[in-house]
This record gives C-alpha cells, structure tokens and sequence, in this order.
C-alpha cells in the first residue's frame, strides 16, 4: 500500500453517508501498521474503533462491548479468521464482518462466504474500499432497522389515528407545549385516560423533533407479559433462557437514534423499572444473559392512565423512576372536558375511515354533531373513532340505539366512574363475558379490565 493511499481525504462526505458516529467498529490484525491505519482512517468519519491484534483479544473485546462491524483478517497467529468468524456466527454475533487478506484463492472466498462474511477485500486496498464496505453494512443495519418498525407499524395500522385534531383551548395549549418541547432531547410523561390520544402525541412529538427521520418505535407495556417484556425491550443473547435459540436485538435496539414510545408505562414490573431507570441515566442496555452492555442513542416518551403519584404511594412504582420520567409532563384531557372538538374529529374519521373503507362517508347533520357533543365519551377519542367506523360500515349513525351511544337520549350518570362502569360491563355483556375480546372493543389492555372488575368485586374469570 503506498504512502499516498494511506492519506486521509480531505473532501467532504458524499450525500447519503452515513452517521458514522453511532456505529463502533473492532479491526482485528496482526499488523500493527494496518491496525494504526484502519483505526486513523475510520476514526476521522466519527465512529468508534477499537483494535485487536489476535482472534482471542478481538473475543475478549466483544464480550466487554457491542460492536456494529468486525474488519477481519484471516491470516491471524493462533485462531485463523475464519475459524472464529465461525465461531461469532454459532454464538449468536449478528454483526457485520468484513474479512481483508493478502493472499486467497476461490476456495477461501467460499469458505468466507459460508461463515457469513458480509465483504471480502484484497490487500493492498484503498481507503475508500473498506470504507464503502463499511457503509454498506451500516446501510443494511439501518434498513433492517426501519423493516421491523414498519412491520410493528403495519401489524397494527387500522389502530392508529393521525394527527392532533381541536380547536380547544385546551388542545392549543397541548399543541403549543409539544412544539416547544419536541427540539429538546428530554424525556417526557404523557398522562391521560385511555382513550384520549396518548400515542398520537407521541407520535407528533416525534415527528417535529430532530430524531423525525429516524425510527418510531411504540411498545405496549400492559399487552407482553413480565416475563417476556425485558427480553422484548432490551434483547437476549443465545441460550439466555429456554427457547432463546438466536441472539435478539430489542426495541431499545430498533429504536436507535430515534424514539422509544413506552405506552401503559404503569404495567411495568418493578424490577424492570429499576432497569430502566438505569438506561435512563447511562444510555447503555445490557441484553438479558449477556456480561457486555450497549449503547444506545434513543428519547423514551412515556405514557400512563394511572396516577403515578399515587402508584408511587402505594409502593408499585418506583419514585426515583417517576421523577426522572417528571422532567417534562403533558396531559391530554378526556373529551367530555373539550366537546368543542367533537365535531372537528367526527369529520375527520368520517373522512379518513370512509377512504380506508372504500365506503361513502356519512351525512353528519347539525343536530347529529349537537347529540355528538352532549354525550360523555367514557372511551374518548378511541370510543367516537370506533362509532364513526361502526356507523361507516352500517350506512348511517345509530343515534337511537342504546350500544351506539349509551345515554345519548337521556340523563348522564352523576359520575364519571358510573359512566366508565355502566359502559365497560355493557360492552362485556355484549361479549358474554370475554374479557379478551372486550378489551379489544375497549381499546385497553385485558389487564385494565380485569382490574377495574376486581375494583367492582367480580370475581376474574
């Protein structure tokens, strides 16, 4: 390699470079003047490399820390390349790994090709070969990336509502504190009953943010059980527990560089919370049976229906967790406190549900939007998007009928805890008791059900 290709280049990166700084690098050489050269040259693009001059110091390194990438050769003093890329792919290693080598023949590419090399370059090489390996790996990290938080996405789409709709004091003053914080990079608690939107806001924060460009990732806390939900937040690594068969990347790792929405954040375990609380602070998780820890570049937004001062009192959430969440709060009120919006968001469902439907939308008349706006909506948002879905596929808005609108007709309940009871049992009723089923009407997790009918005094089925 002549001293010309080992001179850094000055001219600016090409459109479409990656950010080199959050991926980490391990060369493994034998030759102390490749190593000083890889390290040099990948260093100035911003990320972080590491060197090792043998398989069993490079082993040592990755069981200390994560790596995105492993440039490796092949001929190595003790344990040669390819025998432990082999080795890195059996445990598990999901990792990029680009193999250099001064001497092969068609039979050693086969082989590194086998083992799961990503790349395979010949010495002497520029610096621009190995850096647009690299590239191409870290492309293939991004995109598998935005492939399993579009899948996530697409699972669930006919839940989603989008965007922020009313004209409410209330919704200009939420709007106007979501613009001001969504620049900053601070974690933030969105309190509200179920129902009213959480993930929507959530989402716009997101998207008015810094990170917009970037991954999206929303998790139900309530909807995975404790004993799977630290595995699916932080990841595993093979043989961690029974049918861990791979290593798992989790949603912290998903969500790099953009921002993890943590919904029904009070179903948390407490020992997960302290876990989390941990992450909060150093930006590092460690995989569950794993000695090595991760970082991670990833805004948590937080949402909860409980009151978490009172969670805290009563000893199931941890306190030191709930103020590092309080660093900036926003609360979205019920929709019977803003009927003023009512009308906006039938429009807008009957217009957005009507093309997803495929159907015509709806008549909605002055003394239909009036009868709109009189009723309480226990279910909020959720519950008037699922009539205006409901009355789509029916032809016409069923304001007669007691399940459309329970009350529409008559005097409300005096409190809103009745009105919540009366609508949960009916719409349980309607279900035969199934409280999966009925969740799932409801828009809340089985959780919440069985534990509002235990506050009742019914027994669980």
């Amino acid at each position: 390699m002549s001293e010309s290709d080992r001179t850094l280049p000055s001219s600016p990166p090409p459109a479409g470079e990656p950010r080199w700084q959050d991926y980490a690098v391990l060369v493994v050489d034998d030759e102390a003047g490749m190593r000083s050269f890889l390290e040099r040259a990948l260093s100035a693009r911003g990320c972080t490399v590491a060197v090792a001059e043998s398989a069993e110091a490079g082993a040592a390194l990755l069981a200390q820390r994560h790596f995105d990438a492993v440039v490796l050769d092949i001929a190595l003093p003790g344990k040669p390349g390819i025998a432990w890329l082999h080795e890195l792919r059996d445990s598990g290693f999901s990792g990029d790994v680009v193999l250099i080598t001064a001497f092969a023949d068609m039979e050693t590419a086969i082989d590194a090709l086998r083992a799961g090399a990503s790349d395979f370059i010949l010495k002497p090489f520029r610096v621009d070969q190995i850096v647009n390996s690299l590239r191409r790996c870290f492309e293939r990290a991004r995109l598998a990336r935005e492939n399993f938080v579009l899948r996530r996405e697409l699972a669930d789409l006919s839940g989603k509502v989008d965007g922020l709709v009313g004209r409410s004091p209330a919704m200009q003053h939420l709007c106007a504190l979501l613009k001001r914080v969504a620049p900053t990079p601070a974690t933030v608690l969105i309190l509200g009953e179920s129902g009213v939107g959480k993930e929507v806001a959530a989402r716009a924060l997101h998207q008015m943010s810094p990170r917009a460009e970037r991954p999206f990732v929303p998790v139900n806390c309530a909807a995975i059980t404790p004993e799977l939900i630290e595995s699916e937040l932080f990841g595993h690594v093979k043989g961690a527990f029974t049918g861990a068969a791979d290593n798992r990347h989790g949603l912290f790792y998903y969500a790099n560089g953009g921002t993890l929405f943590l919904d029904e954040l009070g179903e948390l375990p407490l020992p997960l919370q302290t876990k989390l609380l941990r992450v909060l602070e150093e930006k590092r998780i460690r995989p569950v049976g794993s000695a090595k820890e991760v970082p991670v570049d990833v805004r948590v937004v937080a949402a909860t229906n409980r009151d978490l001062r009172t969670e805290v009192a009563a000893g199931r959430f941890r306190q030191d967790l709930y103020y590092r969440l309080e660093v900036m709060t926003l609360t979205i009120p019920p929709l019977r406190e803003r009927p003023e919006d009512v009308a906006l968001l039938a429009a807008h469902f009957n217009t957005q549900l009507a093309q997803r439907l495929g159907l015509p939308p709806l008549a909605l008349g002055d003394e239909a939007l009036r009868r709109l706006a009189a009723y309480a909506w226990p279910g909020n948002v959720r519950e008037l998007r699922n009539l205006i879905e409901r009355s789509l596929i029916l032809g016409h808005l069923p304001l007669d009928a007691d399940a459309a609108i329970p009350g529409a007709g008559e005097a409300l309940p005096v409190s809103l805890a009745e009105v919540e009871k009366r609508h949960i049992l009916s719409v349980l009723a309607a279900c035969r008791g199934n409280k999966s089923r009925a969740a799932d009407l409801l828009g809340v997790s089985r959780k919440t059900v069985e534990r509002k009918c235990v506050e009742w005094g019914m027994a669980a089925e």
